[in-house]
């Protein structure tokens, strides 16, 4: 497989060393930053880059990654990333994976990037991330009576940068508080960053506008918690998972890298699970 990213941030460097980790190798490694990043992004992917593959260059441009010939593309980026860089190279007929799925909260992004995999022939995966039980959320939704409530709990600082800075105290809460409660549509907006599970449930069930979310600052929360409960005419379920941070970013949990991981393991075969 030839595989190419879009980013080089925490993410990225992460999922490389998990797939050398998993002995995974690559024909080539083709790396998207940003313009003036180059030499940044190589010296900081070049271990785990050169562990999976013999080849490994960083680009300035989507079009110079576009001519590396990659399979597949996964974007560990930003929601501007994926507007200017997934995107074309989805047109292009490449196969991407999708890790900011909170950008498909805009609907003329979802639309155009439908539009792009389908002009290109190629397929854009949505992967789980922090999140499980999607496959059975989706399947639920095929029944018919589907009701879901999203519930995002994470430690107090976690939710720095973000506005609930200017409804809660962060450095000093000593309660669990409240401060969002709305539609996943408005959560994958204010709260880019943090609501991409919020995004991945709404997109695998009752849509942007009817999966309600509720986030919480919590000082008592062992790590970021993703909890929904699920109503339908099939099944009802509630999934809890309490993911570890990423070390380099809080705001992200690990596990996010290690679905990643597992999607590109998938793709690269001879058995998918």
């Amino acid at each position: 497989m030839k595989l190419g990213l879009i980013g080089y941030g925490n993410i990225a460097g992460s999922l490389l060393g998990v797939l050398a980790g998993q002995g995974f190798k690559a024909e080539r490694l083709d790396v998207l930053a940003r313009p003036g990043a180059e030499a940044r992004a190589h010296d900081k992917l070049a271990p785990e880059g050169r562990a999976i593959s013999d080849t490994f260059a960083v680009h300035a441009s989507v079009e110079e990654l576009i001519a590396s010939g990659p399979d597949l593309v996964v974007e560990v980026a930003t929601h501007v990333a994926v507007k200017e860089s997934l995107i074309p190279c989805l047109r292009a007929g490449i196969d991407g994976v999708l890790v900011s799925v909170g950008a498909l909260a805009d609907a003329g992004t979802e639309a155009a990037l439908t539009a792009a995999a389908k002009e290109g022939g190629a397929l854009l995966r949505i992967v789980p991330g922090a999140v499980g039980g999607i496959d059975m959320l989706a399947a639920a939704r095929l029944s018919g009576g589907l009701e879901v409530t999203y519930t995002s709990r994470k430690p107090p600082l976690a939710w720095t940068g973000t506005p609930a800075e200017a409804k809660l105290d962060l450095a000093t809460l000593d309660k669990a508080e409240v401060f969002y409660e709305g539609s996943a549509r408005q959560a994958a907006t204010d709260y880019p960053k943090n609501a991409n599970v919020a995004a991945t449930i709404a997109l695998a069930g009752a849509g942007f506008e009817d999966t309600r979310v509720r986030m919480i600052a919590d000082p008592e929360a062992p790590g970021n918690v993703h909890e929904y409960t699920v109503r339908s005419n099939a099944l009802d379920f509630t999934i809890r998972l309490e993911g570890k941070p990423s070390p380099d970013n809080p705001k992200t949990s690990l596990s996010t890298v290690y679905s990643v991981a597992r999607d590109i393991l998938n793709a690269a075969g001879p058995v998918a699970i």
